[in-house]
């Protein structure tokens, strides 16, 4: 039976951190901001409603999006993110199953859905498992200002956008304290592994079920 990690965080937890060490374990991850970026490519469907909906003045010279620009709009007015999150939302969930279900036939023995809005979408219903990369706020602000050059009301508006570090931690099944070295949680996440992956105790449901 395969077991299903739903991955989830909060923006500049170091999630894509511990997301990259499941290839370690020859685990393949399906990752919900590259599809996110793949279906509001030109051409795709999501595309053409956002451009409609937000205008011309969110493209790049190629007819790109620009996701800076869009996000500069959508993180500082809940009803513009709630309007291009019902656009893109639903064309993500439709390639996540398909490819979380091609592995499954494939019959690996573990597959992750990284996910940022995995409790805020409701999303549970997806996984086995749900494992949350948490960091305090402090250094959470501190990096995502560090590492995209936001002010420090820009980035507090993202991290506000999203359910709080701790709650999600209440929600989660496990969780990896992300706030020491890589290697620290490595190896925190290799403990879990074998627990999930190994413990006799584990009785997954069938993932027709999911």
């Amino acid at each position: 039976m395969t077991l299903i990690i739903g991955l989830t965080g909060g923006i500049a937890s170091g999630k894509s951190t511990v997301s990259s060490m499941f290839q370690d374990f020859n685990i393949p991850v399906i990752d919900a901001d590259q599809l996110a970026r793949d279906v509001v490519m030109p051409g795709e469907e999501a595309y053409e409603k956002i451009v409609t909906h937000f205008g011309e003045g969110i493209l790049n010279s190629d007819q790109t999006i620009d996701r800076k620009t869009l996000g500069h709009i959508v993180f500082a007015n809940k009803e513009k993110r709630e309007v291009l999150n019902q656009i893109v939302h639903p064309a993500i969930r439709k390639r996540m199953l398909d490819q979380r279900d091609a592995y499954v036939r494939k019959q690996f023995k573990c597959i992750v859905l990284d996910i940022p809005l995995l409790f805020e979408s409701r999303l549970s219903h997806y996984v086995h498992k749900t494992l949350v990369v948490y960091v305090n706020e402090n250094i959470q602000l501190k990096r995502l200002m560090s590492r995209d050059g936001f002010s420090e009301k820009e980035a507090k508006q993202r991290i506000h956008a999203q359910l709080p570090l701790k709650e999600k931690v209440r929600q989660a099944d496990a969780v990896i304290d992300n706030n020491g070295t890589v290697q620290q949680s490595f190896d925190q996440l290799k403990k879990l592994l074998d627990q999930w992956l190994f413990s006799k105790k584990n009785r997954l449901k069938n993932t027709n079920d999911l």
